[in-house]
């Protein structure tokens, strides 16, 4: 396959993970900002979405106030914002059309169906209710081009290529919703474990669809150390950490087969793959929770590069 289509299929997919991510991140903002001050409105939440989307700085150049309006805005339909989540649907819809004849008529027709549907969805999204529908809106698209994919592409290169992609994307982004819960969300007077810590960690775990997902595993109320458990470490749950570096690895070894070698991209993801799977949770919080997610993304990042040096340039 040319590096340039692995390129464009690989980042295809990433868009659209990140353009349901962020439709996750404003959900849970809104959801939030909604609750009394008393019972989880902790004043932040918005600056929190930024910080989550890691668009805080560049938001700041355009904007003096940060509230609901032009967050929202920024992050979802900005022009400005080369992450929103009109840019990411039309910068897959770019892709894909790029890489036409690569995938299949199903899932052409799932992302370029999204892009001629945006302008009307995103006209009609002027209230709270409006969003939401909006919201839901992205994240059914996501799971359409995801679906459309898994359900109809032959599994070879360009499939496997296409799913790194979405894999190394979702590990970023549940990395960095954890990660700013711990340092931006809460508020300094607010104590851990408390009504407003609650409210917080429940629409976080909607936000990442693992409410119901934690009931079923733990069987108790809410606990810092085991939902940062799910979403590190548990395998069994899609999103979390663990479980995408098993994916990431099973499609780096099906290319590295196809392609008669390994690379840095292969020994890397083993390792974190290992690290994860070696880990416990007792160890990260002794260690310190931000630091262990801030030498994560480091590295999920490394293996990204490292994908684009061994198969995309």
């Amino acid at each position: 396959m040319l590096s340039r289509t692995a390129d464009s299929l690989f980042w295809l997919s990433r868009y659209v993970e990140r353009a349901d991510y962020l439709a996750r991140v404003l959900e849970a903002a809104s959801r939030l900002s909604a609750l009394p001050k008393a019972y989880g409105s902790g004043g932040n939440e918005w600056e929190s979405a930024l910080a989550t989307a890691g668009c805080g700085d560049l938001f700041h150049r355009f904007h003096d106030r940060t509230d609901a309006a032009s967050v929202t805005h920024f992050l979802a339909f900005s022009e400005d914002n080369p992450s929103s989540i009109k840019r990411c649907l039309e910068v897959a819809r770019t892709n894909a059309r790029a890489v036409r004849t690569a995938i299949t008529a199903e899932m052409w027709q799932a992302i370029n169906g999204a892009w001629l549907e945006l302008p009307q969805m995103a006209a009609r999204a002027t209230d709270p209710d409006s969003l939401m529908e909006f919201l839901d809106w992205v994240k059914e698209v996501s799971l359409r081009v995801d679906g459309s994919g898994y359900r109809t592409m032959l599994r070879n290169d360009a499939y496997w290529f296409a799913r790194l992609g979405i894999f190394i994307e979702r590990a970023d982004n549940t990395a960095r919703i954890l990660d700013v819960k711990y340092h931006v969300l809460l508020p300094e007077h607010a104590a851990v474990g408390g009504g407003i810590d609650y409210s917080q960690w429940a629409a976080i775990l909607r936000a990442v669809s693992a409410l119901t997902s934690y009931h079923w595993v733990y069987r108790q109320g809410l606990q810092p150390w085991l939902i940062a458990d799910l979403l590190i470490l548990n395998q069994q749950m899609p999103r979390s950490l663990a479980s995408c570096y098993g994916a990431i690895v099973a499609n780096l070894e099906r290319l590295s087969s196809a392609y008669g070698r390994h690379g840095e991209a292969q020994r890397l993801a083993r390792a974190i793959h290992v690290q994860l799977e070696n880990s416990r949770i007792e160890q990260i919080f002794q260690g310190g929770l931000h630091e262990f997610i801030t030498g994560f993304t480091a590295n999920n990042n490394r293996l990204g590069a490292a994908v684009a040096a061994q198969y995309l340039s």
